[in-house]
């Protein structure tokens, strides 16, 4: 394997190197005092230049963060050599210049939304997975559904603070380029694919078990896991071997992060799945209406039942949107950089995203009524409260998962 295939940022650097010292004159037959040699500082290089002179040329665009249209600049000394920076021992090229301090300021705060919303939700997530692994008497597809989903969250949450943690503000491990790098941010995007793909699949399951109630819930389940996890890793092996054999130089340094001409492999299953969801509930809604348009007889909760039916449906319908993901309908197009807009865009989306994995734990366990039934269940067996004889009246809440189900009362007598 050649030194390009191994590492094409490496090969891009060297071949500059390369340029850079072919094309200059002689250093040798440089007039010493006079003129300061060509140089290659490692990312730019330098031609021969008078003593005394400030050289400038623009900013490299290969170096995350750099704005190419600005410049950079190194003082030829008056004794014929490049600036020597005494604290740091070596010849320095002053690379300040290029960074956009004003926008590296957004870019930092949009890094902190990202990172402190991604830490919530992933705490929430635990929890949530925590509490609905503990309590086995709530095993049914719908909550495993939800227990993949929230397990899918909870891995890309952990990727995606992993990765601004350790590469984000590393600039020389993205230079460096390491398989480590690459690979990370390979399984990150798997797990940012398989997010939308289990949103699908609860949109899938809602549907299924509103239209088609008789199919069985083993089988729902089987598909739903080659959905969920199949789709996304079916992507990436299709999508890394692409990358790597018909992707630029360019393309191929800086762990994977610049944008590549086929990255729309990716970005169709995303697309089709906040689709397909959108196009269910719709679906949804219009069974939803049509059931309650039958009237109250076939709901047997009298004159008033129709209306308190509707607004639980219509509560239903409002927290299906952030369980299928179709809260991304809110940011599907970004702005181009520079325009007015493109600072909201990124907030909203930094908190809109980083922050639904918090917002399903909370709609979707914390006020799940069968969750908390179960939570104050536990709660009394710790306290030794024995009760007396009685007949209790347990109300439990509206179930997401349950695209038409209204509250139920549930009787049990207690000894």
């Amino acid at each position: 394997m050649s030194t390009e295939e191994e590492d094409p940022q490496k090969a891009l650097l060297e071949r500059r190197r390369m340029e850079c010292y072919q094309n200059a004159t002689d250093n040798s037959a440089v007039d010493e005092g006079r003129f300061c040699p060509t140089y290659f500082d490692g990312w730019s290089c330098w031609p021969q230049s008078p003593a005394g002179q400030i050289v400038n040329q623009s900013c490299p665009d290969f170096i995350a963060g750099f704005e190419k249209s600005n410049t950079v600049y190194y003082k030829c000394e008056d004794n014929g050599t490049w600036y020597f920076h005494e604290e740091f021992n070596k010849t320095w090229v002053n690379y300040t210049t290029c960074v956009n301090t004003a926008d590296l300021s957004f870019r930092t705060i949009i890094v902190s939304i990202h990172s402190v919303g991604y830490g919530i939700s992933l705490v929430a997530l635990l929890v949530s997975l925590a509490l609905l692994f503990y309590f086995k008497s709530l095993r049914c597809t719908r909550i495993l559904i939800h227990m993949s989903l929230f397990a899918s969250f909870a891995i890309n949450n952990f990727l995606w603070l992993l990765w601004y943690y350790v590469v984000f503000d590393e600039t020389e491990i993205l230079v460096e380029n390491k398989l480590w790098c690459i690979l990370l941010h390979t399984v990150l995007y798997t797990f940012l694919v398989s997010n939308y793909t289990w949103m699908l699949c609860e949109g899938i399951y809602l549907h299924t078990v509103l239209v088609w109630t008789f199919m069985s819930q083993r089988n729902i389940l089987l598909w739903m896991n080659i959905v969920g996890w199949g789709i996304p890793l079916l992507t990436t092996l299709i999508y890394v071997p692409v990358r790597a054999c018909f992707g630029d130089s360019d393309e191929l340094t800086m762990c994977w992060i610049k944008e590549f001409k086929y990255d729309i492999i990716q970005q169709v299953p995303v697309a089709a799945t906040i689709g397909l969801n959108l196009i269910f509930l719709i679906n949804i809604v219009r069974v939803v209406v049509l059931k309650l348009r039958r009237g109250p007889a076939n709901d047997g909760q009298g004159a008033g039942g129709t209306s308190r039916s509707t607004l639980q449906a219509l509560r239903a319908t409002l927290l299906l949107v952030p369980l299928l993901g179709l809260n991304f309908l809110l940011t599907p197009m970004r702005p181009q950089a520079g325009y007015p807009w493109e600072y909201v865009y990124d907030i909203v989306a930094a908190i809109t995203t980083s922050l639904q994995g918090l917002c399903v734990a909370i709609l979707f366990c914390f006020c799940n009524g069968e969750v908390q039934a179960q939570i104050k269940r536990k709660w009394r067996t710790a306290m030794f409260r024995p009760r007396a004889n009685s007949c209790t009246v347990t109300t439990v809440s509206y179930l997401p998962g349950d695209a038409i189900a209204y509250a139920r009362i549930v009787y049990s007598e207690t000894q």
